[in-house]
């Protein structure tokens, strides 16, 4: 069990700075990958982003998605086909189901990042992190996306999964770091002992505070350039 976010995010930062990763660049998942990711980002001295995921939902049926969009310039979309099929969704219908939820997805890019643009990942490494997964549906749906914009590798890092979803997310990214797999998974929550619901004011003060920390970084180390 986890203290909080921040602890799991420290301990998995101990185990990714050990690896060799080409020009890492850390993107969260929002809300609760945002506590998660700052440690990470600070102990390789790497930008850190989001990856804002709104579902698509059927008709009729929200709650069934059938495709996801991913925050971008464009948007990605990544359908889930089987439903599309299921559904018998011409492209027309299905263009109608992604409009209606841009807005929202827009809306959130801009709460949390604001003006600022988003981080390339192009012959980057793109470090992907999240509080956990039980599914890991939203996880692999980002790693599809972020295939799109031609990283030079994609690495999943999760305090804790389902040891069958850490599988499952193999086939997909090139890595992925989980600190802990139990059998019984149960709740995520069971796994923090402080599981608190994040708000939007906590995420933009941790990205606001990453970018200024990165700015004195690369700062710091232009002075020392110079000074050699």
């Amino acid at each position: 069990m986890f203290k909080d976010r921040a602890e799991a995010g420290r301990l998995l930062a101990g185990e990714i700075v050990t690896l060799s990763l080409h020009d890492p660049v850390v993107l969260a998942l929002p809300r609760g990958g945002v506590p998660v990711a700052d440690p990470i980002a600070d102990i390789l001295n790497a930008p850190l982003d989001l990856v804002i995921v709104r579902k698509v939902g059927a008709p009729a049926n929200p709650e069934l998605a059938v495709a996801a969009i991913i925050d971008g310039n464009p948007p990605d979309v990544v359908l889930n086909r089987e439903i599309v099929e299921a559904y018998d969704l011409s492209e027309e219908e299905l263009d109608a189901l992604v409009k209606r939820e841009r807005p929202e997805l827009e809306r959130r890019a801009a709460a949390y990042r604001g003006r600022r643009k988003a981080a390339s990942v192009t012959d980057k490494t793109a470090i992907l992190v999240d509080d956990g997964a039980a599914t890991g549906t939203t996880m692999r749906v980002a790693i599809r996306a972020m295939r799109r914009r031609s990283p030079r590798a994609i690495v999943v890092a999760l305090p804790v999964a389902p040891a069958e979803t850490v599988q499952e997310l193999r086939l997909e990214a090139d890595l992925v770091v989980c600190l802990s797999e139990p059998a019984q998974f149960r709740a995520l929550s069971l796994h923090y002992r402080d599981f608190h619901q994040l708000t939007d004011d906590e995420v933009t003060q941790t990205l606001h505070a990453a970018a200024r920390r990165r700015r004195t970084a690369l700062k710091d180390w232009k002075k020392r350039k110079d000074q050699d």
